[in-house]
């Protein structure tokens, strides 16, 4: 299908409402199934090929995308970050949920982005276990920090008790991940794939591949700037500013500190490459992330040869 003769549809998606920017119209539809199906009649009676356009928001998108993707409805998810600095360019400094509607056709009219894959079934539950295992562990680590100032014994008790509870229910959601990579030979064998570079555990090889499907399907620049690990500079004339990382998908980014922070020790490559840049005055930050880099490119080379 041509490009140029789909019509873009701008979405701004809240936690309670949709607002719609349809040929030159808005509509606010509440975020809700009801809001839902009536987005996608709305869609659909439209005689000409369309194209939706919303911004990552930290999940509210995903009820939307599932609706969408259901309709056979082509979306694009793009950065915050993206749209803002075309808004800039453009001249549009206000912000209110009426411009950004708008201002999400006029995005992909100009840019024309490429639709979002659907995520498939297995996807989908991996990453939904995968959430559910990052809220155990943070509530584990909050309800641990809030223990240390408890004298009571009774207190100490119940947080005793309740740690072995949200410990016992992260093996429980560890064990159901296990299961399903072990019933679905396609993750299983990309999942080993990743587990056998140094640094790289079975958790985190579970996150990248229900936070990055992508992985193993672009280049080493798409794959870097997709995550937020590809370092944008910022001159002007003679001045050399500092480079820095932006946008991207935190969750990945998270997983990749760790597994990062754990390859300069375990993995000899990525040791040397750390203690290189450490000689040579890098930040300890700075040389990991160009680790973080580093390491997110093997990998998705790694998955590129799997597949070929």
């Amino acid at each position: 299908m041509n490009a140029t003769h789909i019509t873009y549809v701008g979405l701004d998606i809240a936690k309670d409402s949709l607002l719609l920017h349809l040929q030159g119209r808005l509509h606010t539809l509440p975020h809700s199934p009801a809001g839902l199906r009536r987005l996608v009649r709305l869609l659909q009676a439209t005689d000409q090929p369309l194209q939706v356009v919303c911004e990552a928001t930290g999940g509210y998108e995903q009820p939307v995308l599932r609706s969408l993707h259901t309709a056979a409805i082509p979306v694009s998810v793009v950065q915050p970050a993206r749209v803002r600095q075309f808004a800039k360019a453009a001249g549009l400094l206000a912000k209110t949920d009426t411009i950004d509607a708008q201002l999400l056709s006029r995005f992909g009219q100009t840019l024309q982005p490429r639709p979002t894959p659907p995520p498939t079934a297995q996807q989908q539950q991996l990453r939904q276990l995968c959430h559910a295992r990052t809220d155990l562990v943070q509530e584990i680590q909050t309800v641990r920090n809030q223990a240390l100032g408890y004298q009571e014994p009774l207190l100490r008790r119940l947080v005793a008790q309740r740690l072995r509870l949200l410990r016992r229910q992260c093996q429980q959601i560890e064990q159901a991940i296990a299961r399903l990579l072990q019933h679905q030979p396609p993750l299983q064998q990309q999942h080993q794939r990743l587990c056998q570079v140094p640094g790289v555990g079975s958790t985190t090889a579970a996150v990248l591949l229900a936070e990055l499907p992508e992985l193993g399907q672009l280049n080493r620049r798409q794959i870097a700037a997709l995550v937020g690990v590809a370092p944008y500079p910022k001159d002007s004339g003679c001045h050399q500013g500092r480079r820095h990382i932006r946008a991207g998908r935190p969750a990945v980014r998270k997983v990749l500190y760790m597994a990062a922070l754990s390859a300069s020790r375990a993995n000899p490559v990525l040791r040397a490459r750390y203690q290189h840049l450490r000689a040579q005055g890098k930040p300890a930050k700075v040389a990991l992330v160009a680790l973080m880099r580093h390491l997110l490119i093997h990998l998705n080379s790694c998955l590129k040869n799997l597949a070929s």
